[in-house]
């Protein structure tokens, strides 16, 4: 194993604090702790607060996008892990500025079960909360069971128009309301051309011929629907929308944004090319691409390879897009 790191049990502890000394005019920590992270943003009383939680190892997502219009908290556990039931409680009773908190996040065993007790443990203070699970990837399950669907790279959609929402004083009900209307017009797919280590492990996560590629694979390398001979960028794009446009129809006058992820290791000029070719299936079809998103936005340490994202717009959902954030990791200062 080959990585820029001191010790692997240190790894979760010294990226925190590579971020606060990086950022800490956007994000603090909660009273030390150094798994909460925190926006540093003045917050306005009775505005809703918006969360997420999961396992280190993805970034941006989730510690990025803690700031101002987006996420008020998150907490991470260790590398594709998630944090405790208790930490999670902690941070949400942090982030009630007295008018409740969404917990918005993945949809993944660990995190629901501690989200679940969390939100129970903090009843008890008189915090009330919902739950809004990102289940975005089509690859994972079925469209008639797609209620086990996995999250990946569309919750930052989620955050985005979830934060937005919050910022203009919408209610809990409504806040999450239109959250989960932004996740029910939003799919993803990707794919993956090697896997990556997790530093206290020291293996890769799976294996991959150096001549295949894995389409569907998720995040955390759960397995995906196919393994293939390599593709060209134009094969994996078409590909891609395909399978997403058949769970997610799109018609002539549609408006989206697209989001073309990097996992982690996939560069730039690569994921460009892969967006042009979404962009010109896409503009056949009549559709509109509003705000397009290309870069690491929800990776897996060092994986190669990418997915891609297409969130479906009406006129709400794209004025809370385009509304102004600023986090770590995201900054748009649309009006």
């Amino acid at each position: 194993m080959k990585k820029l790191i001191n010790r692997p049990e240190d790894f979760v502890k010294e990226t925190m604090e590579g971020i606060i000394y990086a950022y800490g005019d956007k994000v603090r920590l909660l009273d030390g702790d150094e798994r909460i992270l925190l926006t540093n943003y003045p917050v306005e009383q009775g505005k809703v607060g918006i969360v997420t939680a999961g396992g280190s190892g993805h970034l941006p997502v989730f510690l990025g996008y803690v700031g101002q219009g987006m996420l008020d908290g998150c907490a991470v556990g260790n590398v594709f892990a998630s944090p405790s039931a208790k930490k999670m409680a902690d941070m949400i009773k942090a982030c009630d500025h007295g008018s409740g908190v969404l917990c918005l996040y993945g949809n993944y065993g660990g995190d629901n079960m501690n989200f679940d007790m969390a939100c129970e443990m903090v009843e008890m203070d008189d915090v009330e909360t919902r739950t809004v699970r990102v289940k975005d990837d089509v690859a994972s399950s079925p469209k008639e069971t797609k209620e086990k669907r996995r999250g990946v790279a569309g919750m930052v959609y989620g955050f985005k128009v979830a934060g937005a929402a919050a910022e203009r004083m919408m209610s809990l009900d409504e806040v999450a309301a239109v959250a989960e209307k932004a996740l029910d017009n939003i799919r993803t797919m990707g794919v993956a051309l090697s896997p990556c280590i997790v530093p206290q492990v020291g293996e890769p996560t799976f294996k991959i011929g150096d001549d295949e590629i894995e389409i569907g694979m998720g995040i955390h390398g759960e397995k995906g629907i196919e393994v293939r001979k390599m593709m060209t960028a134009d094969e994996v794009a078409k590909t891609l929308v395909d399978r997403i446009t058949q769970d997610m129809p799109l018609t002539q006058g549609d408006e989206v944004s697209v989001l073309v992820n990097g996992l982690g290791a996939t560069p730039m000029e690569e994921q460009l090319i892969v967006y042009r070719c979404v962009h010109e299936l896409l503009t056949e079809k009549g559709v509109k691409i509003i705000m397009p998103h290309i870069g690491e936005y929800a990776t897996s340490m060092e994986m190669v390879g990418l997915s891609v994202t297409i969130f479906k717009l009406d006129e709400q959902l794209k004025e809370l897009l385009t509304a102004p954030a600023k986090t770590p990791f995201y900054t748009n200062l649309n009006k």
